[in-house]
């Protein structure tokens, strides 16, 4: 302790004036100053590299986008190869983004984030319609490669340019789409390292939620396309028409083989089921030598959600698989695997998809 005295001591004797107004009281408020000080000094730091990093990933997915506009639309354009209306749904607004990010980077590369921020919120539309767009773009793209035979030969000849570094004209398209989520987590750094009483700030926070929102957007996009597909799937999947899987409104959310646990003693039935939104599907495999449907499934049975209640009759502990209890109005079913994990899992996507539909 007298030790500690003696250092203190010694350092307000060395660094403070007696004379002057601060007197060793005011060390605190020193020390608390230098704490905020070096905070922000901090924060300087990484918004600098932030943005550092956000000018140079700027650059380069402006190189990436501008080697589709000039090597293919462009000149696609000039040629005639393609039909305007053709032209406008494989690109969609690509030019525009290209506009939009060239304006960010030029303000970026002037230091007037700000400014930059304001004109880039104003063109975060054109990333939505762009992902609505896509699924159709790439169809159509697919379309005249396959259909037309001057746009197939100028495709594979542009591709083999060296600036393309083996790339295909699919792999560029996502661009836009990719440069949204990092826009997402460059925007947030640079908010998480600003300080608050800035006007920036503000404008920052602004930026963000738009992108989120957008993001949010997109994503959406691509959830019901994913789904869409499952849907499309498994309507394949299944023999004949009578069961309608394609329905507005339903998700898909899991499938798997389960053992049916019969009421009267019978052997056990291995079924494949299908779990949805709002009803849960019961299928077993054709015949194998059936000449048109030995690879699909036989419906067996449609179970409606809204009116089911799911109980665990055991696989509470870690055992050895586990038994469920599916109870509908004039019938139970008991499903049973000897995988732990695969019954829980099964459990929970069922109780939630019942909560869900009941909420």
């Amino acid at each position: 302790m007298a030790a500690f005295q003696s250092i203190t001591g010694s350092f307000t004797s060395r660094y403070i004036n007696p004379d002057s107004a601060m007197s060793a009281s005011s060390l605190p408020f020193v020390v608390g100053a230098n704490t905020v000080e070096d905070q922000r000094a901090r924060w300087e730091r990484k918004r600098s590299r932030t943005a550092k990093e956000l000018l140079e990933t700027e650059h380069k997915y402006l190189e990436q986008l501008d080697l589709v506009l000039t090597y293919f639309v462009t000149i696609l354009k000039a040629k005639g190869t393609l039909k305007p209306a053709v032209l406008e749904t494989i690109f969609g607004p690509l030019e525009s983004l290209y506009s939009a990010s060239h304006v960010l980077s030029l303000h970026l590369e002037k230091g007037n984030l700000g400014p930059g921020l304001e004109n880039f919120c104003q063109s975060l539309d054109l990333y939505g319609r762009y992902a609505e767009n896509l699924e159709q773009a790439n169809k159509t793209l697919k379309e005249q490669v396959r259909k037309n035979k001057s746009f197939r030969r100028f495709k594979k000849l542009q591709e083999t340019r060296p600036q393309f570094q083996g790339r295909e004209l699919e792999d560029l398209l996502p661009l836009p789409l990719q440069r949204l989520q990092q826009y997402k987590h460059f925007f947030r750094d640079l908010l998480e390292n600003t300080s608050p009483d800035t006007a920036e700030y503000q404008k920052l926070a602004k930026t963000v939620k738009s992108v989120c929102e957008v993001s949010h957007w997109v994503q959406d996009i691509f959830d019901k396309r994913e789904n869409s597909l499952q849907l499309l799937r498994i309507q394949k999947l299944l023999k004949g028409q009578k069961t309608q899987v394609l329905t507005p409104g339903r998700w898909y959310i899991r499938e798997g083989w389960l053992l049916v646990v019969p009421s009267k003693g019978e052997e056990l039935k291995r079924r494949m089921f299908f779990l949805f939104s709002d009803i849960l599907i019961a299928a077993k495999p054709c015949h194998p030598l059936h000449l048109l449907n030995s690879n699909k499934l036989s419906c067996q049975a449609v179970y409606p959600l809204h009116q089911c209640s799911v109980d665990k009759v055991f696989g509470h502990t870690w055992s050895q698989g586990g038994l469920l209890s599916l109870s509908f109005p004039h019938k139970t079913l008991l499903l049973m695997s000897s995988n732990q994990q695969e019954i829980n899992d099964w459990y929970q996507s069922l109780k939630a998809a019942v909560r869900q539909l009941k909420a």
